[in-house]
């Protein structure tokens, strides 16, 4: 089967959709055509001028890239940098470029999990949920037509919390109404009042699939005009947001887990506040720079923080309460390229799909 880049696209959307990501961002295709003919996909960290000649050299016509290489507007195309470099080199070899950043960040299922299981961490979850990702569908359906109008409703997205599906509230009630002379009621006759026995159905949805789900409704329920209601929530969603919380199977002493994260995590230096000499058992991770979720980090009760690019007055905010480690932007998450293959591997097993051997880091160590 020969896949688009629109194919990719439309599933890694799906994956980690783009309205999840910050509003500085700049996640989505950034150069090619959604019509062209997907030859082979080269995963990386980084979109470079290197990583687009190793995409060339294996006849890759797609990279998905984690960071997008342009995050601002440009003025001009004419060379005078790295990114302008690697755009130009892009366009010329008909090689899209497609980031998946800060929506890959926020999933459940996405980086933070990735380095998560990098560390060995059981009993994951968001450490600091999104808001006001969520909506609430109510609808009125005939008792007979319930099941038929949840299973929609179930098969578009709806009703789904956390590791449970198939979730609503229902309550049975009577619906009434007179259909017009130009009507064509399901039930009763034109011009006669008519009372019904309903159900109210509620369920929740992801704000993103509002059309999709009413849609599904309207297509599955018996009533020509549908009497519903949707309103936004300000209540958390469990599976989106920023970091990740988990425990180790067992407690490990300070050193002992440094120097297995530095293993697990192939690195070659750990910045570290003061050890407090008490077991590491639950750990917060976020991938890059993440110290903004420092205070999070210790309300929720972890015993040691590990993200990248924390300043040095940052690094007094532990106030001896968590050990907090920078390992390095890139180190933390340098298995994001290998997140992409898995995901992609799930769907598209008969396109080529490459891991970037081009080391992007711009920082060396001696």
């Amino acid at each position: 089967m020969v896949y688009t880049i629109q194919d990719i696209v439309s599933y890694l959307e799906k994956v980690a959709p783009p309205s999840y990501q910050e509003s500085y961002d700049n996640a989505g295709l950034i150069t090619g055509n959604l019509l062209d003919n997907v030859t082979g996909i080269l995963c990386s960290l980084d979109a470079t001028e290197a990583v687009v000649e190793e995409a060339i050299s294996l006849g890759c016509n797609l990279i998905v890239a984690h960071h997008p290489i342009i995050f601002k507007g440009l003025k001009s195309l004419t060379g005078k940098n790295y990114v302008e470099k690697t755009v130009i080199k892009a366009i010329k070899n008909d090689i899209a470029i497609y980031a998946i950043h800060t929506n890959l960040d926020h999933v459940a299922h996405g980086v933070n999990k990735k380095i998560a299981d990098k560390i060995g961490l059981v009993n994951t979850s968001v450490l600091v949920p999104k808001k006001a990702l969520l909506s609430k569908l109510v609808t009125f359906v005939p008792e007979e037509d319930k099941e038929k109008v949840l299973s929609a409703l179930f098969e578009a997205g709806a009703g789904e919390i956390g590791e449970y599906s198939g979730c609503s509230f229902t309550a049975s009630g009577k619906g009434t109404f007179t259909p017009s002379d130009q009507a064509n009621p399901h039930k009763g006759s034109k011009g006669n009042p008519h009372e019904e026995p309903e159900v109210r159905i509620e369920v929740l949805l992801p704000s993103l699939l509002e059309r999709k789900v009413l849609s599904a409704l309207k297509h599955a329920h018996p009533y020509e005009e549908v009497a519903y209601f949707l309103q936004r929530l300000e209540n958390e969603n469990q599976l989106v947001g920023a970091g990740m919380l988990g425990d180790l199977p067992y407690a490990m002493d300070e050193q002992e887990f440094l120097k297995a994260l530095k293993i697990n995590m192939e690195l070659h230096v750990i910045k570290h506040t003061q050890l407090l000499g008490k077991p590491i058992k639950k750990v917060a991770v976020c991938g890059g720079a993440g110290i903004f979720l420092l205070p999070q980090a210790k309300r929720s009760g972890a015993d040691i923080f590990i993200t990248s690019d924390i300043k040095y007055h940052e690094f007094f905010d532990a106030e001896n309460q968590i050990v907090v480690c920078d390992i390095g932007h890139y180190e933390s998450e340098i298995f994001t390229k290998e997140l992409l293959v898995e995901i992609l591997s799930q769907k598209f097993t008969n396109i080529a799909l490459y891991l970037t051997k081009v080391v992007t880091n711009p920082i060396t160590y001696l």
